[in-house]
């Protein structure tokens, strides 16, 4: 199991406080919002008995894996379909996570560099 997971919120167009709101209130420390565009159609909406609004906002939070179900459902009851914001939100897996809690990369060794230029390992290979 991995030790971090990405919560993706998908919600209109200013409703991104509520999101990161709601998610800080479940143990997440912060999210990144970027900015997009919906492609529903009419149709959709229809079915779905909801009105789609085209200017959306993207709210990336990662988090540790452990409290990954209690954010989702704090963004579902804050702003779900049934809000104003009318937002989905999923989780993906986290491989490989640097930065988190003050770690650290591991320090990358350059290269040599040869006589002729080119670059070889560390090790002259």
């Amino acid at each position: 199991m991995p030790a971090y997971e990405v919560v993706f919120c998908i919600v209109n167009e200013g409703f991104s406080d509520v999101v990161m709101d709601a998610a800080k209130e479940a143990g997440a420390r912060g999210g990144t919002v970027i900015h997009a565009r919906g492609t529903a159609n009419k149709e959709a909406e229809k079915f779905f008995h909801i009105t789609i609004q085209p200017e959306k906002e993207i709210v990336m939070i990662l988090v540790p894996a452990e409290i990954k179900d209690d954010v989702l459902h704090a963004l579902y009851r804050n702003a779900g379909l049934k809000t104003e914001g009318q937002g989905i939100a999923f989780s993906m897996p986290v491989d490989d996570v640097v930065g988190m809690n003050g770690e650290k990369a591991a320090p990358v060794q350059p290269a040599e560099v040869k006589a002729d230029g080119v670059e070889g390992a560390a090790d002259g290979q």
